[in-house]
């Protein structure tokens, strides 16, 4: 039986518990407290994660309830999940304030075209998409479900570009591609995808101040992240220096720059899942959810044989995460 998507939810937390300790460090402080290799070993027991994976089990959760992947079914329960997390006492991990802020107004009872931040494009949006990469959908559903999770609290186009882009690369791997080929296949989706505008699941999130169109909203989102996968294929055309992967790609903050410098260093590392995830680690910037990102792609290709067994039972929130993946290996 495959174990891709068991693969990829570990090692989402993995990578999200060894950067939770590195992600407000700058790089030569990492290297002074763990060595140049950077963290790899889970620190603690059980290792604590962040509002990273605590997010991405609410919308696994929300997936997995759902009778039919319709914006009907789906919003309330992500709507629920999301509120549910705000409210918990175990809501104590720096979250971004942009998630706590949409939230506030969600468990108002406020449409979510009016909660959401419509400003932002941090990383919030992308980094708990993993999920909807390996639930059972057509590529159309795949899209409307990344892009409406994302948008009830982060709606700036990019946001929601990077975010489709996010479960679209998971789906690949999960699927039997390789990390090599993904800047190419994503490229080929920001092309073909840049004036589709989901009005069913986004309704009038595009009326924005000097937007057009739903095409002109929606294209600037498309744009940015083509933009950032030029950065990432100059990088990988060029030796690795060692250094610092958010000088290439970016820190990580936004959610187009967590994708690249995410797959920056789960391409370069691709034969050696521990050092990617240590090398997204030993980042400056937003290296928490750089790492968790860089740990659902590899582990989605490669599934649970990518990660130490000893992990198994070390990383908070096991059994969820266990539940999940089997629902969908």
């Amino acid at each position: 039986m495959s174990t891709a998507a068991s693969g990829c939810l570990f090692g989402l937390a993995y990578g999200d518990a060894l950067g939770k300790p590195t992600e407000f460090m700058t790089v030569d402080a990492i290297v002074a407290r763990y060595g140049p290799g950077g963290p790899r070993q889970l620190e603690g027991d059980p290792a604590l994660v962040t509002d990273d994976t605590q997010m991405t089990l609410a919308v696994g959760w929300a997936l997995l309830d759902a009778a039919a992947p319709t914006p009907a079914a789906l919003e309330p329960l992500l709507r629920a999940r999301f509120v549910e997390w705000a409210h918990s006492p175990d809501n104590d991990r720096a979250p971004g304030m942009t998630c706590l802020r949409a939230c506030g107004g969600l468990s108002r009872g406020v449409p979510w075209v009016e909660a959401t931040v419509a400003g932002s494009k941090g990383c919030g949006a992308n980094m708990r998409v993993a999920p909807v990469g390996l639930a059972p959908y057509d590529l159309d559903t795949l899209a409307g479900v990344a892009q409406l999770q994302a948008a009830m609290t982060h709606g700036h186009p990019t946001a929601l570009a990077a975010s489709e882009l996010t479960a679209y690369a998971v789906r690949l791997l999960r699927d039997g591609a390789s990390l090599a080929s993904l800047p190419a296949a994503l490229r080929s989706r920001c092309e073909s995808q840049r004036t589709t505008y989901r009005s069913d699941w986004l309704g009038e999130l595009w009326q924005q101040p000097a937007v057009a169109t739903p095409a002109d909203f929606i294209s600037r989102g498309w744009d940015e992240c083509l933009a950032v996968l030029d950065r990432l294929d100059l990088a990988l055309s060029r030796p690795d220096d060692g250094g610092n992967p958010c000088a290439a790609t970016g820190e990580g903050w936004i959610a187009e720059e967590a994708l690249a410098t995410a797959l920056l260093c789960a391409v370069r590392h691709a034969d050696d899942p521990v050092t990617a995830l240590a090398r997204a680690a030993t980042t400056s910037g937003d290296s928490d959810s750089i790492a968790c990102l860089a740990g659902a792609f590899i582990g989605a290709e490669r599934g649970m044989p990518a990660w130490p067994s000893a992990w198994l039972d070390r990383i908070e929130y096991a059994p969820a995460l266990a539940t999940l993946g089997r629902a969908w290996d």
